[in-house]
């Protein structure tokens, strides 16, 4: 069934597959990358706080360097601008989640864009299907018969199912993609409100 829906496809159904396999690339690689990013603030913080009460700031920033995700790069820029006020620390954190957040969204506008793309490359598939269609009709005349326009209708066929089934997922896949990026911008938000705290306290405070 496979060969035969790639052979009566045409050239739009590989440009329609290509876009498929690129949408299915940046999918499994945003996954991995958040799967990475998405860290438990609330036990990374409190093992930066323990850390700083005893004054050992270079042992938090390893901590933070040993963290991927863009909480712990919060942290460390927060760690970093301590000793310049609890406001610089605060325009720190701010800087440094306007430069996160477009890192967290790369990439995802391509994945939208096969997704609105893909019906419509599919309806070129079938314009260009039934351009075949009438260029045989035409030749043939009265003589013109359903073999000699089936391979048209195939196209026509195939290449919509197939733009549709790209856009379907890919649609998805950018929505559960977005909604990954809203939870690890709201973990950014409370870990910034956290370590503006923590480092507002005396560094050299020892715990009772």
């Amino acid at each position: 069934m496979l060969p035969m829906l790639l052979s009566n496809g045409g050239p739009m159904l590989w440009v329609i597959l290509l876009t498929s396999a690129v949408a299915l690339v940046v999918f499994v690689e945003r996954v991995l990358h958040y799967h990475r990013a998405q860290i438990n603030s609330t036990e990374f913080l409190n093992g930066v706080r323990n850390v700083l009460k005893r004054d050992n700031v270079v042992e938090a920033l390893s901590i933070c360097d040993a963290t991927p995700g863009p909480v712990a790069r919060l942290v460390k820029t927060a760690i970093l601008n301590r000793d310049h006020g609890r406001e610089r620390v605060r325009e720190s954190l701010d800087d440094a989640g306007l430069s996160e957040v477009p890192r967290l969204e790369e990439k995802l506008n391509l994945l939208a864009t096969i997704a609105q793309i893909a019906p419509l490359l599919g309806l070129l598939g079938t314009v260009l299907g039934f351009i075949d269609i009438f260029s045989k009709m035409q030749a043939a005349g009265l003589h013109a018969n359903v073999g000699q326009l089936s391979a048209g209708i195939w196209q026509a066929l195939i290449c919509t199912a197939a733009g549709l089934a790209v856009a379907i997922p890919s649609y998805a896949g950018y929505n559960y993609l977005v909604s990954r990026v809203n939870d690890i911008v709201l973990d950014m938000e409370k870990a910034a409100t956290e370590i503006v705290n923590i480092v507002d306290e005396p560094l050299n405070q020892k715990t009772p």
